[in-house]
């Protein structure tokens, strides 16, 4: 007898013989018990996180099917979302092509190439771990079946009115043109420029200094926001402003989300391009100019011809050089 366990010579022995007994798939006898696994992603390997829970769900599985119930512990493979979809353009791009040239379909098919690259070696990873899943069922979320499944879900709850279709601020990708869960983005602080950008009064009785990281939404602001609480405007809310650049009359309200110690108190709202402005928006039913386009660039279709002319030399560019060039005209204009 071996003085120690050799995995390597373990798992290609007994692996196979476990697989052809079948005890591992459900017998039709007895009272069902099912655990669908989350489904690893196949853009990499397993880990140890992987390894813990899949052994508790194996413990389980083997527990209620030795109390003689019918035991399925069905195993599959995720398609990883944006994951996927960023390592297969990336070797498009590596082709001299991209995923809108070749086209939906085509691009489809290569997902399931690479699929096939990735996934046996995570399947390959599952048997070795010794877990008694029904194999003979791995799915994979991009299958026919189970696509359709999920379509008719949403289809489902929607005439049901348990779910709708409406506008909402996205993490959106221009390289990717794609938009991204939030529990897919990374959140990053970085050191960067704080400008601060006057808001004169229409009767021009004075004038609100706002702070920005971003002057190059200015095109798509439609208000100012205060603190109702804070002193130094209580008296000004409700008046009219002037967009700095386009001329657009806004209000200055009151909400309580600017933080009055923040920069100087008062925010512009952008409903397009801020989370937080569009909640802002919702709750004093402003309008949403969209001013950047899919690609990032500046975009001037939402705004009225006496707003667009003072900025036409905007439109088309990159956000970044737009940030920099708007804020040299602002300067510029003091």
């Amino acid at each position: 007898m071996p003085t120690r366990y050799i995995a390597s010579e373990a798992e290609p022995k007994w692996t196979p013989q476990w697989e052809a007994s079948g005890l591992q798939s459900p017998s039709g006898q007895g009272e069902p018990y099912c655990i669908t696994i989350p489904p690893p992603n196949i853009t990499g390997s397993l880990h140890m996180g992987h390894a813990l829970c899949y052994g508790i769900q194996d413990l389980l599985g083997r527990y209620w099917r030795m109390r003689g119930r019918d035991v399925l512990i069905l195993p599959g493979q995720d398609h990883a979302g944006i994951a996927t979809q960023s390592v297969v353009d990336k070797k498009l791009r590596s082709e001299g092509t991209s995923a809108a040239q070749i086209g939906r379909e085509a691009f489809l098919q290569r997902t399931w190439e690479w699929r096939k690259e990735s996934g046996d070696t995570i399947l390959h990873q599952l048997k070795a771990l010794g877990c008694a899943f029904d194999w003979s069922r791995l799915r994979f979320t991009l299958d026919e079946g189970y696509a359709n499944a999920v379509v008719q879900v949403f289809l489902d709850f929607y005439r049901r009115g348990l779910i709708f279709r409406g506008k909402r601020v996205v993490n959106w990708d221009p390289k990717l043109q794609t938009s991204v869960s939030d529990i897919e983005t990374v959140r990053m602080e970085r050191a960067g420029k704080l400008y601060h950008v006057r808001y004169r009064f229409e009767d021009g009785s004075g004038e609100i200094i706002v702070a920005t990281t971003r002057p190059e939404t200015i095109l798509g602001d439609v208000a100012v926001a205060v603190h109702p609480s804070d002193e130094r405007y209580k008296a000004q809310i409700g008046k009219t402003l002037l967009a700095p650049l386009t001329g657009r009359r806004i209000p200055l309200l009151a909400d309580l989300y600017p933080d009055p110690e923040f920069g100087t108190g008062a925010l512009k709202i952008t409903p397009a391009h801020d989370v937080n402005d569009y909640s802002v928006g919702q709750r004093h039913g402003l309008a949403s100019p969209v001013t950047l386009d899919l690609r990032a660039k500046i975009t001037l279709a939402d705004l009225t011809p006496e707003e667009r002319e003072p900025v036409a030399e905007f439109e088309g560019l990159d956000r970044f050089t737009a940030r920099t060039k708007m804020a040299e005209r602002l300067e510029e204009l003091g």
